[in-house]
Parts: C-alpha cells; sequence; structure tokens
C-alpha cells in the first residue's frame, strides 16, 4: 500500500464508477468519493468498494475538488474523476513512487476513450494532466470548470508510467451533452472574467478548433470517433462564445 489518498468528486457516475474504484485495488487504504448528488444509485456502489463517501454541495470543480482533498487521510493526493481508472502499469510505478520531496508533482498520461475507441490523436491524442500531489503545497483554483492546480515556483514535475483510461463519454450523443453544458459553464467564467467575443471570433475559433484537431493533430486518423470529437470540439468552442456574446447582451 501507498501512503496516498485517492480522492474523487462525481455525480451520477453508476456506470463508469465500479471499475474506477477497482482499479485501486491494492494502492491504498483510502479512497474518498465526494458525491454531489447523485440520483442514480452511484452511492450504493462506491460504499460496495469499501471507499468512503461523502456527500455535499456542488460549488464548482476547484472549490469542490479542494473541500474534497481536505477529506483525505492522507497529505499525497491522486486527483481523478469517476470516470478515471489506472492500469496495471501506473498502479505498479505510484506503489513504487517516492513520495518523500513535497514540492515534486507527477504527471499521468491519459488514454481517451469515445465509447470503446482509444483516441490516439486529435483532441484527446498524447493527453497528459498533473494529478498527484501534495496538499500541503498545491491546491486547485476556484474555476467553475477547467480548474488548474496552482503550482510554486520550486515545483517539479516528474512523469510517471503506464496510463489513467479515461471514458471520456459512451457515445457521441453523451460526449456532445457534456460538451454542451461545459459550453454553458466556460461562458459563465468568461463573463465574470469580463471578456468579450464577436461574431467573427465565434466562427473564426471554431473552424481552427475543427482544423487543429482534425488535420493538424491527425483526428482523422481515429476514423468516425476521431471525426466525431473534432466536430463536437468545434461545436463546444462556438456555443461558448455565442453564449457569452448572449450574457454580454443581457447585461
Amino acid at each position: 500500500m501507498q501512503k496516498l489518498s485517492v480522492v474523487i468528486v462525481c455525480k451520477n457516475g453508476v456506470d463508469v464508477i465500479s471499475r474506477t474504484l477497482q482499479s485501486f485495488d491494492g494502492l491504498t487504504d483510502d479512497i474518498v468519493v465526494y458525491d454531489s448528488g447523485s440520483t442514480d444509485g452511484t452511492q450504493q456502489k462506491i460504499n460496495q468498494f469499501g471507499a468512503r463517501l461523502f456527500e455535499g454541495s456542488w460549488d464548482g470543480f476547484g472549490k469542490t475538488k479542494n473541500k474534497a482533498n481536505a477529506l483525505a487521510k492522507y497529505d499525497w493526493i491522486l486527483s481523478l474523476d469517476a470516470d478515471e481508472a489506472i492500469d496495471e502499469e501506473l498502479k505498479e510505478k505510484l506503489l513504487n513512487n517516492d513520495l518523500q520531496k513535497d514540492n515534486i508533482v507527477f504527471e499521468l498520461k491519459f488514454k481517451n476513450f469515445l465509447g470503446n475507441k482509444w483516441l490516439r490523436f486529435g483532441e484527446w491524442g498524447n493527453d497528459r494532466h498533473i494529478r498527484l500531489f501534495n496538499r500541503k503545497n498545491i491546491r486547485w483554483n476556484d474555476a467553475e470548470v477547467h480548474e488548474t492546480l496552482i503550482l510554486p515556483n520550486d515545483t517539479v514535475v516528474k512523469s510517471v508510467g503506464g496510463y489513467v483510461l479515461h471514458k471520456t463519454a459512451a457515445n457521441e450523443t453523451d460526449y456532445e451533452n457534456k460538451m454542451r453544458r461545459y459550453a454553458q459553464l466556460n461562458a459563465e467564467k468568461y463573463f465574470m472574467q469580463g471578456k468579450k467575443a464577436g461574431i467573427f471570433k465565434m466562427y473564426a475559433a471554431a473552424f481552427f478548433t475543427f482544423t487543429k484537431n482534425y488535420f493538424f493533430k491527425l483526428g482523422f486518423l481515429d476514423g468516425k470517433e476521431g471525426y466525431a470529437c473534432a466536430r463536437i470540439n468545434a461545436l463546444y468552442t462556438f456555443l461558448k462564445y455565442e453564449k457569452l456574446n448572449k450574457l454580454n447582451d443581457n447585461s
């Protein structure tokens, strides 16, 4: 066992939470799941795996993740989502990791799936994120969505072998609905930051997003799933600026 806490925030993750929790077997004796109002039986699944379940309000991604981290037994936090399991190689690397220096953070590689298709290219190809850190030195910012970690100047980033297995969405419709929700949240965040976006940027940014992900990042090599991912991400870009425009107009 490693002296780290796995911390997950979730809502309505009954279809994925079992696979995720099972992947941590033998890694740690502390798995914290903060649930913000599931209505699909997620809580019962969590209890079956012996994780520590906490239920509370949703305060946006950044604040909620910090609140969940405070509930952990250990200072070292492996921060994941309900649809993010780990493979055996990553588990082995984490078990043998030296967690002595508080200024080190660990960057993990991701395999992102649309349905059962591993997206090797495009938006989701070569995806990496810092997800293991010490909460004494590092916390999430307070962003409502697309939160980031606040890293001190002396932070050292190290990579870890293996993969986080991210079930991005069950299908194309699920993914599009998810990105529509994120577009609304990001528009609200931009509005609060005083940002503007004209009609030209709304269309140009969406076009550039599709072109970048489908052609420059070789998303077409992922077949129909690659096209779907590029299309939906372009739609997300268009919608967040469209919604931002409406918020600014209404104000």
